[in-house]
């Protein structure tokens, strides 16, 4: 019996202290700060800005932020379309003054997705879950949601009359 104790209390002590400790978010940043600087780079690369809305105790953030970083096809296409932003919601520090600017997206849940041109003007939000598959991300529906929501496909030179 003591056997199996120890067996058990190794298992919980393993995984607890095993658990890498991700920091994606910045509880200290400067939302409007960091949106205005975004803004100025999407106009001179004509992107769009991708703000990334959660927090570093969110799984789904986690799980988001490790597909778009290992991924290569999702990665080639955030940047070769977009100016990330993380914006952080945590007990910290909410932005609550930046998300009513964005019309409140925390009310999709995290992550969720907030596109913007390249003036700061917010032309779609997104929740993630749309984007799941089983206990993760599709990649096929993150590049079809990239692809939908970037300048290229936003252009009207693309939707004249020939």
């Amino acid at each position: 019996m003591r056997t199996i104790i120890s067996i058990i209390f190794c298992f919980f002590l393993y995984n607890g202290f095993s658990q890498e400790i991700v920091t994606i978010y910045n509880p200290d940043s400067d939302v409007a700060s960091a949106i205005n600087q975004g803004v100025r780079k999407a106009k001179g690369e004509n992107k769009h800005i991708f703000l990334q809305i959660g927090g570093n105790w969110c799984s789904w953030c986690r799980k988001f932020h490790k597909i778009c970083a290992e991924d290569p096809d999702i990665k080639a296409q955030m940047d070769k379309n977009y100016i990330t932003i993380r914006v952080n919601y945590s007990k910290e520090n909410r932005n609550l003054e930046a998300l009513k600017k964005l019309e409140y997206p925390q009310r999709f849940g995290f992550p969720v997705f907030v596109i913007l041109d390249s003036n700061g003007k917010r032309i779609h939000t997104q929740s993630s879950s749309y984007l799941e598959e089983g206990d993760g991300y599709s990649t096929k529906k993150i590049i079809e949601f990239l692809n939908q929501w970037s300048p290229e496909a936003l252009n009207p030179g693309n939707y004249k009359e020939k």
